[in-house]
């Protein structure tokens, strides 16, 4: 593990919380869009995305590959970005025009509630990340200090 791996570790790490907040920032952003996309001729709400996160492990091909070249050998990478699979809540409001026969308009399954959750969880991680990488340099100064 070379001098700099902490900090390409974290970086890692803070690259995909940042993309995390990002895709939480559309869920909301999102939350009273009904016409998200078009399935079978007919338009559906905009969907939830919830984004997956895998390890970059020691025992994936790159991983042994980057460490043998002296590169970092672990982190944290987005694995997918998912669409979340709960129905659509139907909302009684005869006068819009995406109302069905019976005056029911789907809308998005966003909740508010659990996008703030969300943002506050990947808003602290990348905060830890930044933490980490704040005391990885920290350790590095004090290192080329010993050596003066």
């Amino acid at each position: 593990m070379g001098m700099f791996s902490g900090l390409d570790i974290s970086a890692s790490g803070l690259t995909a919380q940042r993309f995390r907040m990002d895709v939480v920032s559309a869920n909301i952003a999102n939350q009273d869009t009904t016409h998200g996309r078009m399935v079978n001729g007919k338009w559906v709400p905009y969907s939830r995305k919830v984004v997956n996160l895998k390890t970059i492990g020691p025992d994936s091909f790159d991983s042994i590959l980057q460490h043998s070249l002296g590169s970092s050998s672990g982190g944290v990478e987005v694995s997918s970005v998912t669409e979340d699979p709960t129905a659509f809540p139907m909302k009684y409001d005869p006068q819009n025009p995406d109302a069905d026969q019976n005056g029911y308009v789907q809308e998005p399954n966003v909740d508010p509630l659990k996008e703030m959750v969300d943002m506050m969880d990947a808003n602290r991680s990348y905060e830890a990340g930044v933490t980490v990488m704040n005391a990885n340099k920290n350790m590095l100064t004090h290192a080329l200090d010993i050596g003066r």
